[in-house]
């Protein structure tokens, strides 16, 4: 199925239906339609079949009605990230090749100065500008022709990969690989019948595709603009939300939200499902989530280049796992029928159950492609299998287990130490600390050091070595901390994924950061 024909369809059927709110605004099936016909139609005026329309800015409903426009006229959406600096943007939008920049006025201005640097870029349209060509597109028109004619296999959007190991890659995602996920997902996080989702996430982000799989089902969507835990309270109270996606970052900000104002815990009643992913969540996290929100828990394990998520980890396995098999809280579950998942060596030979390999998968919903590269598209595949770059296992049971990414995992004296795993035990053993991100520092005898960065709670503080004690009573010796520093804040991603390439960035240009040792 098209992109568009998903909201044309409940249109059709139950015009008067609300598809999505943001902040005062209520959005129609039948509204959100017309506006992607009218997007369409506009896109396809002032630029040519297959060209790429950028827009940049935080969460707007022009974005979604964008989400299913552009690739109705045979164009491709591109993704800007509003927080990236000026020249990462004007890369993308170089690398791209995107003809039309739609945007908040001061998002443009920002990015002006680098015309030069994005050369292909032949219109800009501020948010008003691009409403009125919209709106005027339509007027015109009773009925929508756009084209060429749209194919499944057609890319719809082109988003950049976080960049958390090198430089952002195009991944180029079609129609039909977003239907392949939202199957996926209908099998591992079922949209009810009264389900009201809010999307806390950038739109820029591929977890967007959850608003297509909501809209799939003939449900609304209630957008942020960004997430702040009090919006959140009043959002989930305001519209009678069922069901989220967060991530880890998103979910410890509530719970100390919740802490300060107890009194927001029952402004939470109608919110029966949380579903988390983007990055992984400490187990000690998670326990406090289950147990101060007593909502159902769901974990999704995907990328940008599927599209979406791939594996699912139901409620019943988290009820599982607070029952007694506790290790399914550090689990990414199980593929979704249409997906396959393997464990694999260097040599792409399934690696024994129990043992760590990198995570492979197959399956419709994996990406066409990274956007005119050749040689990275050639290198993520091998014999139709996408290498994802993470580090993986699975058990006896079938369960899937991320444990770092390929590039997170230290080598210190001929020894693997998993980032990962040294981060779950210093949080579950160091209450002090409000998170952490462990990496590989250089060693001229060892090759490598642990470094644990920390972020401490606020009025706490913590000895390195009483940390290093804890974590050695949880691990063994080598993967102990050699480093311990201390910062206000980690630098993530607008989805709360660590940059680790960037500390350790930082650290090698501070090396008198690294001065406590055990």
């Amino acid at each position: 199925m098209l992109l568009h024909q998903l909201i044309d369809s409940v249109a059709a059927s139950d015009p008067e239906r609300t598809a999505v709110w943001f902040e005062d605004e209520v959005i129609s099936f039948a509204e959100l339609s017309a506006r992607s016909e009218g997007a369409a139609l506009a896109v396809a005026g002032i630029t040519e079949p297959g060209d790429r329309v950028a827009v940049i800015g935080e969460n707007h409903p022009g974005w979604v009605e964008c989400y299913y426009g552009v690739p109705r006229a045979g164009r491709i959406l591109v993704f800007l990230n509003h927080r990236l600096a000026p020249a990462e943007l004007a890369s993308i939008l170089d690398r791209s090749g995107a003809t039309l920049l739609i945007g908040p006025r001061a998002e443009l201005d920002r990015v002006q100065p680098l015309a030069d640097r994005f050369p292909d870029v032949r219109t800009t349209l501020d948010l008003d500008q691009w409403t009125s060509l919209r709106q005027a597109a339509r007027a015109g028109h009773s009925r929508v022709s756009v084209e060429p004619e749209v194919a499944g296999g057609h890319p719809a959007w082109l988003i950049y990969t976080s960049g958390t190991t090198g430089s952002p890659k195009g991944a180029t995602l079609t129609h039909d690989n977003f239907s392949a996920a939202i199957a996926a997902s209908e099998h591992g996080r079922p949209v009810s019948v009264d389900d009201v989702f809010l999307y806390t996430f950038p739109l820029c982000h591929v977890s967007g595709y959850n608003v297509l799989r909501l809209h799939a089902a003939g449900r609304p969507v209630v957008v942020m603009r960004r997430f702040e835990a009090a919006e959140f309270v009043d959002s989930v109270h305001r519209h009678l939300v069922t069901s989220v996606t967060m991530t880890a970052t998103m979910v410890s900000s509530l719970l100390d939200h919740l802490d300060d104002h107890p009194e927001d815990r029952s402004r939470l009643g109608s919110l029966r499902q949380v579903a988390y992913g983007a990055a992984p969540m400490p187990p000690s996290l998670l326990r406090r989530a289950i147990q101060a929100l007593g909502v159902d828990f769901t974990q999704g394990y995907g990328m940008t280049e599927l599209s979406g998520n791939a594996t699912f980890l139901g409620p019943d396995a988290h009820r599982r796992a607070l029952a007694g098999a506790e290790h399914l809280l550090a689990a990414a579950g199980r593929p979704a029928p249409n997906v396959e998942v393997r464990v694999v060596d260097d040599a792409m030979a399934d690696v024994p159950t129990g043992d760590s390999g990198e995570i492979v998968v197959r399956g419709a919903q994996v990406m066409a492609g990274y956007w005119m590269d050749e040689d990275a598209t050639r290198g993520a595949f091998s014999d139709g299998w996408f290498h994802t770059g993470d580090v993986g296992r699975l058990d006896a049971e079938g369960w899937l287990y991320v444990v770092d990414r390929k590039k997170d995992v230290i080598v210190t004296g001929a020894e693997n130490v998993s980032s990962r795993e040294v981060e779950d035990a210093i949080l579950a053993a160091c209450p002090e600390i409000k998170e952490t991100a462990v990496v590989g520092v250089p060693d001229p005898h060892w090759g490598e050091n642990v470094c644990a960065v920390i972020v401490l709670r606020s009025r706490s503080t913590i000895d390195p070595g009483v940390l290093n004690d804890r974590v050695r009573q949880r691990l063994a010796g080598f993967k102990v901390p050699r480093h311990v520093v201390a910062v206000d804040e980690l630098p993530r991603t607008p989805t709360g994924k660590v940059l680790k390439q960037q500390l350790r960035a930082w650290l090698a240009e501070h090396p008198e950061q690294i001065g406590s040792r055990r």
